[in-house]
């Protein structure tokens, strides 16, 4: 089991889930935890667990660590995953953006599926509530 924290600046990291030896991703919390997904090894697709067949989401160079979302049309490059376990989001036009770790890097494979069903659902959370705290400052 391999865990999965986002980096939290000038903060300690917050732990988010983690990672099976057989690719299964999950997220922590509170009781029974929560399957998120799968990642197949072999050939570094990532799938989100749902009701019916499984919906792939993305995936990884198993080279490079290069990280990819599904979508119409060409796959959507969002960011890096590095040997020592770091996860970098794509920003255009600028650096990548430190977001989260692995606590043991494994393959890439196990990286990619922890920062795609884990990390980066967490930061468009966090991103969407300051939104929404904006939006009520606004309106009052």
């Amino acid at each position: 089991m391999y865990k999965v924290y986002l980096a939290i600046p000038r903060g300690l990291d917050k732990l988010l889930g983690y990672v099976r030896e057989d690719g299964s991703v999950y997220r922590s919390k509170v009781g029974l935890d929560d399957r998120l997904g799968r990642v197949d090894l072999s050939s570094g697709k990532i799938y989100a667990d749902r009701l019916g067949p499984d919906k792939k989401i993305g995936h990884v160079d198993l080279r490079s660590g290069k990280v990819y979302l599904s979508q119409l049309g060409p796959d959507r490059y969002v960011g890096k995953v590095g040997v020592d376990g770091r996860m970098h989001q794509h920003v255009p036009m600028a650096s990548d953006n430190y977001i989260g770790n692995i606590d043991r890097f494994v393959s890439y494979a196990h990286s990619a599926g922890a920062m795609l069903l884990l990390v980066l659902p967490a930061i468009e959370s966090k991103s969407e509530g300051a939104e929404s705290e904006q939006e009520g400052d606004v309106s009052e």
